[in-house]
């Protein structure tokens, strides 16, 4: 099954999705509950790949997160 991908930016107050900030399928309003895929970029923001397992409709948000990342 192929998916068409839409790029979507979004401004969120945090800098992850949580369970209300989850989006919806644009096409057939079904609840999408994980990313496909995530990617940090250099410019401080995560992309998260979304398909929709009802229509295969696929779109990417960017979320900007403050401060900086830290690996232990």
């Amino acid at each position: 099954m192929s998916a068409l991908a839409d790029l979507m930016s979004t401004t969120t107050p945090r800098p992850d999705p949580r369970g209300c900030d989850l989006p919806t399928c644009p096409v057939c309003a079904d609840s999408m509950i994980a990313a496909e895929a995530s990617a940090y970029l250099a410019d401080n923001a995560i992309s998260y790949l979304w398909t929709c397992d009802t229509c295969g409709y696929g779109f990417v948000t960017k979320h900007t997160v403050k401060g900086r990342f830290a690996c232990n």
